[in-house]
């Protein structure tokens, strides 16, 4: 910290802190959405097939997910100050040269590198965030930080968008440049570094064990759409290593004396809580946001921005939500807001199941801005519950861990519902198909007849367009029932959290079932 900042009142000293922490999560929740919406330019531009345009994504998500269970480690080992200055910088320098990249090799290694220095943005800001607040502040500071991370993934398709039709795709990254620069001077002079534990050494064989698992986890779940899941050899393949990697990483942290991974942080039954949530959320979030944007674009034919701004609206909710979510958090149990967010968001996953070809932008509009309230209810006190009873020494590995595994619950939520909607819309097809013969009433009407006329190639091209558009309809609804089970099934589990009452002298009461 330099002695400018040092004068500064510790108030102002933590929102300049804050606001830090916040550009930096922003940063990295937006690169997590903002490209998807320009991979078919940047496959023109760089003359790729569509399999090596989609490694743009594989690359970065791979790269993040493996480097996100070091940082625990990394912030205790050389200290939480450093780390975050040098993978601002790296996220930075790494988006420069991803604009700059000439060819899809290029942009696929700085999307890598891009992956590998992101990782450390989001767990290491709410660490920063979660020292920087006392406990009774720490429902305001996860509200802060939520939006960045909430609000990040919804509103990068919009403003990628807007950026790839305005300007190009290159503009997707240098975004991050002006953002990055004034990130890592600020961190530079305002935050305090934490101490080093310079005894700690490195779990080589866990973390290269878990990194496989991962690794090769994800790859199975991006990948496994393109190749058709397991009927591709590709895909046993990586089930296979994922599976060795998981049991080696296992199997020696319970063995050695010092693993990767600070297994002590699992006794607290707050934080497995949260972990189990945050994964949940990660489905339903990315889940919906997989659905509702192409929904939207090719059932309901609204171009790209518009179908942004709708997808924005959501966030409004969000938005509001975060908000109010601290002061909610003083008068009510977390865990009943919680209860309240899960309903909220089974309630307007239900009324997803009702959409039809004339759902309205209205009705778009009031669901998805329910379920940014539903959501936001579900994330502030989930994120103030993992750590409201995690000690201080454990707080750098539990904040990768839970960004982990919600980045985790995201793929497997995006892998899940495109793979439901693929077979479905085949399984409905075919049904669907069944009744399209000369015995039907319905296709001899003389005005039916006119336009679908089964003798012509331009009648059965035309009706087999209306039977895919009714097929793909029914899959999607059947996605959205999917994800509302998922989210209802979660109710029970909310009795596993412990009470967040306060006591006559203000305390939280002990950490007891009612």
């Amino acid at each position: 910290m330099s002695p400018r900042a040092a004068a500064l009142s510790p108030k102002a000293l933590r929102m300049l802190i804050t606001v830090c922490a916040m550009t930096a999560t922003i940063m990295q929740a937006l690169d997590t959405t903002i490209a998807n919406i320009a991979l078919p330019y940047m496959q023109g531009s760089l003359s790729a097939s569509l399999d090596q345009i989609n490694w743009v994504l594989t690359s970065y998500i791979v790269a993040s997910a493996i480097m996100t269970a070091p940082i625990g480690w990394l912030a205790d080992r050389f200290g939480r100050k450093k780390l975050f200055i040098i993978c601002v910088i790296g996220f930075t320098i790494a988006s420069l040269l991803c604009a700059l990249a000439q060819n899809i090799q290029q942009i696929v290694l700085f999307r890598l590198l891009q992956g590998m220095a992101g990782a450390a943005l989001v767990p290491l800001s709410q660490a920063v965030l979660l020292d920087s607040y006392s406990v009774e502040e720490r429902g305001a500071a996860m509200a802060i930080w939520g939006m960045g991370v909430m609000l990040g993934p919804i509103m990068g398709p919009t403003l990628g968008a807007w950026l790839t039709d305005n300007y190009s795709w290159h503009w997707v990254f240098l975004i991050n440049l002006p953002i990055g620069i004034a990130t890592s001077i600020g961190l530079a002079v305002f935050m305090r570094e934490t101490p080093r534990q310079e005894h700690m050494r490195f779990d080589w064989f866990g973390f290269v064990a878990l990194a496989v698992g991962i690794g090769a986890l994800q790859l199975l779940l991006d990948r496994g759409e393109q190749v058709g899941w397991f009927d591709a050899n590709e895909i046993w393949i990586e089930a296979i290593v994922s599976g060795v990697g998981f049991y080696y990483f296992f199997a020696h942290s319970f063995t050695t004396d010092d693993p990767f991974v600070r297994f002590e942080m699992f006794k607290d039954r707050n934080f497995v809580s949260g972990c189990v949530f945050m994964v949940v959320i990660g489905i339903v979030l990315f889940g919906t946001m997989a659905l509702i944007t192409p929904f939207m674009q090719t059932l309901l034919g609204y171009p790209i921005q518009t179908a942004g701004l709708l997808l924005g609206s959501r966030g409004v909710g969000t938005l509001l939500t975060m908000m109010a979510a601290p002061r909610l958090m003083r008068m009510i149990e977390s865990r009943y807001l919680i209860l309240f967010g899960l309903m909220l968001s089974g309630g307007t996953l239900f009324m997803m199941t009702g959409w039809s070809l004339d759902t309205t932008q209205w009705m778009i509009v009031t669901t998805s801005i329910a379920q940014g309230i539903g959501l936001g209810l579900l994330f502030v006190p989930i994120s103030s519950v993992a750590f409201s009873t995690l000690p201080g020494h454990l707080r750098n590995s539990g904040t990768a861990i839970t960004t982990l595994v919600r980045n985790i619950g995201s793929s497997i939520g995006i892998s899940m519902v495109i793979a439901n909607l693929t077979d479905k819309t085949i399984e409905m097809h075919a049904r669907l198909v069944e009744n399209v013969t000369p015995f039907n009433d319905a296709l001899q009407m003389p005005d039916v007849a006119t336009v679908l006329n089964l003798h012509t190639d331009l009648g059965r091209a035309l009706l087999d367009r209306i039977v895919t558009q009714q097929a793909t309809m029914i899959a999607y609804l059947n996605d959205y029932k999917l994800l509302m089970f998922l989210t209802l099934a979660m109710i029970p589990l909310i009795f596993i959290i412990k009470t967040t009452r306060r006591t006559q002298n203000g305390t939280t009461a002990d950490a007891v079932l009612d």
